[in-house]
C-alpha cells in the first residue's frame, strides 16, 4: 500500500508513502485513498494529519504519464475520481490538517485544500501548475483556491501556475502557518489546539462556516442560528456551560 493509516494518541495519521515519485497521485493512490478515508471516517480519531513519506515532497500532483493518451470519457472519469475522493475528505466528521512538507503541486496542492487546515514546512513550495501543460486544475483546485485567497489571487496562480512559497503562502491565506521542527510533531501540536474540543461543536462551527460561502450573507445567519441551536441542545454544551460556571475543564464526549 502507497497510502498508508496508522494511529497515535488522538489522531489519525494518513502518509502518502511513494518518495521514490516525489508521492505523485497516480489513479491506484487516489482509489488507495478512498479507502483510507473511510475508515478514518469510522474511527474514533478527534483529527486526521496527512503527510507525504520522505523529506521531499507532500505530493507532487498528477502521475502524468498516466494522463497521456486517454480518451475523452477516461480523463472524465479520472477528474471526477479524483474530485469524488478529495470532497469525501472534505466531508470527514473530524477536522483534516495538510503537512505540507515539501512539493505541493497540482493534484497535491489540491489534496490540501480539501483538508481543514494546511501547514507548511520551511522547505514547503506550493503550486497549481497545470497551466504549463495546457490543462488546467481537475480536483477542485479552481473551486477551492478562491475560496481560501479569494477570486483575484486564485486566477493569478492558476493563470500563472507559479510557485509560492512559504512566507508567500502564510500571508495570503493559503496555508495557517509555517512550521518548524519535525513536521509531524508540529502537526500534531497544532491540532491540540482544538482536538480538545467537543466534536459536534466543531463540526457544526465548520459546516455554518463552510454552507456560508455559497449563501449571501442573510441565507448564511439563517444556516447558523439552526447549527447553534442544534449545537446548544448538546450534552457537550451543557457540560461546557457547568465547566465554565464551575472554573474547571470540561469534559466532552467522544462520538
Amino acid at each position: 500500500m502507497t497510502v498508508e493509516l496508522s494511529y497515535f494518541e488522538e489522531f489519525a495519521v494518513i502518509r502518502l508513502n511513494r518518495p521514490e515519485a516525489l508521492n505523485a497521485l497516480s489513479f491506484a493512490i487516489i482509489r488507495e485513498l478512498d479507502v483510507v478515508i473511510e475508515e478514518v471516517a469510522t474511527s474514533n480519531a478527534r483529527a486526521a494529519l496527512i503527510i507525504g513519506g520522505g523529506e521531499k515532497s507532500f505530493c507532487a500532483g498528477a502521475d502524468i504519464k498516466e494522463l497521456m493518451g486517454r480518451s475523452i470519457s477516461e480523463q472524465k472519469q479520472g477528474a471526477e475520481l479524483g474530485q469524488r475522493v478529495f470532497h469525501k475528505l472534505s466531508l470527514l466528521p473530524m477536522p483534516t490538517v495538510a503537512i505540507v512538507n515539501g512539493f505541493a503541486f497540482g493534484g497535491g496542492l489540491e489534496l490540501a485544500l480539501a483538508c481543514t487546515f494546511r501547514l507548511a514546512t520551511e522547505n514547503a513550495r506550493m503550486a497549481l501548475p497545470e497551466i504549463k501543460l495546457g490543462l488546467i486544475p481537475g480536483y477542485g483546485g479552481t473551486q477551492r483556491l478562491p475560496r481560501v485567497v479569494g477570486e483575484s489571487r486564485a486566477l493569478e496562480l492558476i493563470m500563472t501556475g507559479r510557485v509560492v512559497k512559504p512566507e508567500e503562502a502564510e500571508r495570503i491565506g493559503l496555508v495557517n502557518r509555517v512550521i518548524k521542527g519535525e513536521p509531524l510533531d508540529s502537526g500534531a501540536s497544532f491540532a491540540r489546539e482544538f482536538s480538545g474540543f467537543g466534536m459536534l461543536a466543531l463540526g457544526y462551527a465548520r459546516e455554518a462556516v463552510q454552507r456560508a460561502l455559497d449563501l449571501p450573507v442573510s441565507e448564511g445567519l439563517k444556516v447558523e442560528a439552526d447549527l447553534s441551536t442544534l449545537a446548544y441542545q448538546t450534552e457537550d454544551a451543557a457540560e461546557g456551560m457547568e465547566a465554565f460556571v464551575a472554573k474547571r475543564n470540561p469534559q466532552f464526549k467522544d462520538y
